[in-house]
């Protein structure tokens, strides 16, 4: 027996890698039992007489999981947003990063396609770029015509499991293929009729860049706060948990209490207005999630 990482699934089959070596293997009729899917990302034990041969026998316990895009075990998501093609939408970035939060993984923030804006743009996000790193974001300003900025990104993938993310069209895959050309990860052009790009990815698998392993998956299928609770909201606000603390009330919601840290920090200008009606909005669709029976 060995142990090992998967690192894609396909038609029943798992690909598991190690030593260098990736061995195609299904999974026992006990996982089925059980109502277990092993996952990209898992770390395995299993048994294989050749490398088309192979079972995986357990699965060690998960550090996280997400269930769209299916994947487990991930240190880092690099969540990839455009500055144009779609335009930025901030919105969509701070859902994102509220995803990301709740699920304990470290996010890295790309804004792309800035060899395609006008100068008004790129100040743009440039002003985007100094307030997530204020609130203790990573912010890199990319394109894939730039090599400084994808020698940036890769500096923050060794020894690492990423997952990348973010809506369609705004290049997660051409972003890959800068960094490693070998990978020619299908690419589509933008949807012009729709305002955004095609799926032109598959399905869930790690890609050995940069010594580490990458993740190009379809993106979130879902971005519903469908598990978060209303307490834990605030959470995954890293500013409002710096100060929380100080509100009068315990548990405070950071909405109507009076005497609340995280108002009085929009106030003086200290946590960003535009970060706070996010989260108000946040609040008020998970109040009006409906109920699960």
């Amino acid at each position: 027996m060995a142990t090992g990482k998967i690192i894609k699934a396909l038609s029943g089959f798992y690909y598991v890698l190690h030593n260098g070596t990736v061995y195609q293997c299904r999974g026992r009729g006990v996982f089925r039992k059980r109502k277990i899917t092993p996952l990209v990302g898992d770390l395995v034990e299993f048994k294989a007489e050749t490398i088309e041969e192979g079972y995986i026998l357990s699965i060690e316990k998960r550090q996280n999981e997400l269930v769209r895009p299916p994947i487990s075990n991930i240190d880092q998501a690099l969540i990839v947003t455009s500055a144009i093609h779609p335009d930025f939408n901030s919105l969509l970035l701070d859902r994102f990063l509220v995803l990301i939060e709740a699920k304990r993984i470290e996010p890295l923030i790309v804004i792309s396609k800035l060899d395609q804006v006008a100068a008004d743009v790129l100040q743009q996000m440039e002003n985007y770029k100094n307030l997530y790193e204020e609130v203790g974001y990573r912010v890199i300003l990319s394109s894939v015509t730039d090599s400084q900025s994808i020698d940036q990104l890769q500096s923050h993938l060794a020894d690492r499991t990423t997952v990348i993310a973010g809506q369609s069209g705004v290049g997660k895959s051409s972003l890959l293929n800068s960094i490693d050309p070998r990978l020619a990860i299908d690419t589509d052009e933008i949807s012009e009729s729709l305002g955004r790009g095609k799926h032109t990815t598959r399905h869930v698998e790690l890609y050995e860049i940069s010594g580490g392993l990458v993740a190009d998956t379809p993106g979130f299928s879902s971005l519903e706060f469908g598990g978060l609770e209303l307490d834990q909201l605030s959470e995954c606000f890293p500013e409002f948990v710096a100060v929380q603390d100080e509100c009068k009330f315990r548990g405070c919601l950071h909405n109507k209490e009076p005497k609340c840290a995280v108002k009085a920090g929009v106030e003086n200008g200290t946590i960003a207005k535009q970060r706070y009606d996010h989260y108000l909005q946040f609040v008020e669709e998970i109040q009006n999630r409906k109920p699960r029976y």
